[in-house]
């Protein structure tokens, strides 16, 4: 059968094709399939594209934390509300390059930088890329989160040696202005294609448990599906308490069941893109992360903190991973 307009073919063998043309509708039938069903069908998926006994395992550092002018409802980091949290300068390089050695010592494989800015300045721009570049050195993948970028940064992140980029679209074009006034959902998308114009790989996706709705989980995977390219990397994040925020107020922790679906409905969608478990692991039981990686999830966040909110340690991680019988960096 010839791919349909909007459709890519795997390579080889009878894998399903890799659609950009989903529907909200679509989206929404999968995700409320019999659960046994819906995880079959995303167990198969993710078979024919992975290793569904491997878990990527990476660690995040904030080097520059606090302060930032955005005024992101859900994030402790915003100048705009007192959360309590001391805004720092760009960490030294030398700082950096010791803490990602450690996180190789640890067992990550990735080492992921974040910046609290609404875009980088091209000095700082430039420090950034010389961390970019001793991490390469170690042997690890890099990414970073930096803002906003201009054309000419990610040209600059791409010889840098930089192999992905993150920055979410955090969720549906319907819920964004409730959460976000500061820089629009077509700002996110305008710099994810600088990225990709750059030659740097995409890790992009969202946060669930702020107050919205299932369609509004269900289009933010819509729009992601429906990129040019999907996104090598798709961390689903759950939300972290942060009291002195206004997403506080209507924050809702998703139901377990709810997010295995999500989950498995985003490994469906994306069937090459990396699927990862980021932030607010803390609140998950073992058997909540064992359904998520079963139903298609293959990427962690390792180390106690994940910027400025907690992480669950690395001995549990290993621990799980283990009695699942699931191979990673962690021994």
């Amino acid at each position: 059968m010839v791919a349909a307009m909007g459709v890519e073919r795997n390579n080889g063998g009878n894998s399903a094709p890799v659609r950009h043309d989903w529907q909200r509708a679509e989206a929404e039938a999968l995700y409320g399939l019999r659960f046994a069903d819906l995880m079959l069908q995303a167990q198969s998926v993710h078979r024919e594209n992975f290793d569904p006994n491997h878990v990527e395992t990476a660690s995040l550092l904030s080097i520059k934390t606090g302060g930032c002018p955005e005024d992101c409802g859900y994030c402790a980091q915003s100048a705009h509300y007192e959360t309590g949290l001391k805004a720092t300068r760009l960490m030294d390089r030398a700082e950096v390059v010791a803490t990602a050695q450690c996180a190789k010592d640890a067992g990550a494989t990735r080492f992921c930088m974040a910046a609290a800015w609404r875009s980088p300045k091209d000095r700082d721009l430039d420090q950034v890329c010389d961390m970019i570049s001793a991490a390469k050195d170690l042997g690890m993948e890099t990414c970073v989160t930096l803002g906003l970028l201009t054309s000419k940064q990610a040209t600059r992140l791409s010889e840098a040696g930089l192999d992905f980029y993150n920055h979410n679209v955090d969720t549906s074009p319907e819920f964004y202005d409730k959460i976000i006034t500061t820089r629009t959902l077509q700002d996110r998308i305008e710099t994810l294609a600088h990225v990709r114009e750059a030659g740097i790989k995409v890790c992009c996706g969202g946060i669930v448990g702020m107050g919205e709705r299932l369609e509004d989980r269900l289009a933010m995977l819509v729009l992601l599906a429906n990129l040019p390219s999907h996104p090598e990397s798709v961390p689903i994040n759950l939300w972290n308490e942060v009291k002195s925020v206004p997403i506080h107020d209507t924050a809702e922790r998703p139901d377990p069941i709810a997010l295995v679906r999500l989950v498995a409905t985003t490994r469906i969608m994306m069937p090459k893109s990396v699927v990862r478990l980021s932030a607010g692991r803390q609140y998950m039981s073992d058997e909540l992360q064992a359904l998520c990686i079963l139903a298609g999830a293959n990427s962690i966040f390792i180390g106690d903190v994940l910027l400025t909110t907690k992480n669950p340690q690395r001995d549990r991680d290993a621990d799980l991973l283990d009695r699942l019988g699931v191979t990673s960096g962690l021994a």
